[in-house]
């Protein structure tokens, strides 16, 4: 009996380390981390004169979680700047309301923060649902005022040399028109075009002519277990739109998962990112985005 009693000590040791130690991993470890890295993407019928483009995606930031106050926000910048991008695009959840631990940080300083950021082609962005519970107007006039162009349903060109293409940004789902029609209205019907937007779940709705669509909002479900996957997405498609690359009918869409922290500040398996996408011209490939352009719904998953 005793023997017994002593095994099942140890037993119940081993498993409050471990809990203690995923605690500790899931609770500060990996939340107070950044991982920085480089996907490539063949787009659909995506120009050889734009190949190699370099588009930095940054989503969520959620600025005043744990862990993730001003002095983050001015490394994730500098990781930024040092990725040296074309391009980047900013999509949305700049501020956080309610993240157990945080601290509100207000947009101007949020704003004041990414106008350091370094792009030669240019830096844009679109508003997410917290912007919008906040205070939209407010957190688009103090982007705009640090230079960044926010695309609430609206497009822009770009030019890179001789070569130029279209950014369109689809105002939030949950929150804005999200009118992809009035997004796209101005873009010529054979012109190259990204889509930038907060919540990937319109992604069912973008027109096959767009060459790619880049969205945030979901973290990645901030925790993805072994076997079991993600148990929470804030998604009406469950994981299917949850993080990386899908392709669906030769159509790309990039989710990233964001770097911040909403409602619990905690990541498991799904660390903050900083998403730099490389765009492959499609000469070479007139069939569509390559090895990523099976025909079926599939993602290629971050970490």
């Amino acid at each position: 009996m005793t023997r017994a009693f002593g095994r099942l000590r140890v037993i119940l040791a081993l498993v409050a380390t471990a809990g203690l130690g995923l605690g500790v991993w899931a609770f500060w470890l990996e939340p107070a981390s950044l991982s920085s890295r480089t996907v490539e993407i063949q787009p659909t019928r995506w120009p050889a004169s734009l190949d190699g483009l370099r588009v930095v995606a940054l989503a969520d930031l959620h600025v005043g979680s744990p862990y993730h106050g001003l002095a983050t926000l001015h490394r994730i910048v500098d990781e930024v700047n040092a990725a040296q991008p074309d391009v980047v695009v900013l999509l949305g959840d700049y501020v956080i309301q309610g993240v157990l631990g945080g601290r509100f940080v207000p947009p101007e300083e949020v704003a004041s923060a990414l106008g350091d950021i370094r792009a030669p082609l240019g830096v844009f962005a679109v508003l997410g649902n917290h912007d919008w519970w906040l205070d939209a107007p407010r957190v688009a006039a103090a982007l705009e005022t640090v230079g960044i162009a926010v695309l609430d349903d609206r497009a822009t060109a770009v030019m890179r040399d001789s070569a130029s293409f279209w950014i369109a940004g689809v105002s939030d789902l949950w929150e804005g028109r999200h009118d992809i029609a009035t997004a796209l209205e101005h873009v010529p019907a054979d012109a190259p075009v990204i889509v930038i937007t907060h919540n990937p779940d319109i992604f069912p709705d973008v027109p096959a002519r767009v060459n790619l669509t880049v969205a945030g909002h979901t973290h990645g479900g901030q925790v993805r277990l072994p076997l079991i996957g993600r148990p929470i997405v804030p998604s009406r498609y469950g994981q299917r739109y949850a993080a990386g690359l899908v392709v669906e009918d030769g159509r790309p869409l990039f989710v990233t998962t964001g770097t911040g922290t909403s409602i619990l500040p905690l990541r498991f398996r799904v660390p903050p990112e900083l998403v730099t996408l490389r765009l492959r011209g499609s000469a070479q490939h007139a069939d569509g985005p390559g090895e990523h352009g099976r025909r079926s719904r599939r993602s290629k998953e971050a970490g």
